[in-house]
């Protein structure tokens, strides 16, 4: 088995695309799709490693408490740099209290 490059408490950047008609004010990668009406774009979400699972996945927690399950070799999962985790520290959940919360769900 592969040791897992992720570990929990690991801050994460993942880069979800999305199509919908207005981009949000903080979407990169711009494009309008062919006949115009709509756009496709990508946002990054912050988040923090909650969980490894033993089966290749990770469960992510957000700033907000929304959990997501992704692959772990998802490309568009990375984990964040120490320029990111300066620059974006806002946007990133609080260590000990995601941790604790996840403690006290198990």
């Amino acid at each position: 088995m592969i040791k897992s490059q992720l570990q929990t408490g690991d801050l994460v950047i993942y880069r979800q695309r999305k199509f919908g008609r207005q981009p949000a004010p903080h979407a990169r990668d711009i494009a309008p799709s062919p006949n115009g009406d709509d756009y496709s774009y990508t946002v990054e979400r912050y988040g923090i490693v909650s969980e490894v699972c033993e089966d290749g996945h990770v469960i992510v927690m957000s700033a907000s408490g929304t959990r997501r399950t992704v692959r772990e070799n998802d490309p568009q999962l990375v984990r964040a740099t120490w320029v990111q985790r300066l620059l974006h520290r806002w946007r990133f959940p609080e260590q000990p209290a995601v941790l604790d919360s996840d403690r006290r769900a198990a």
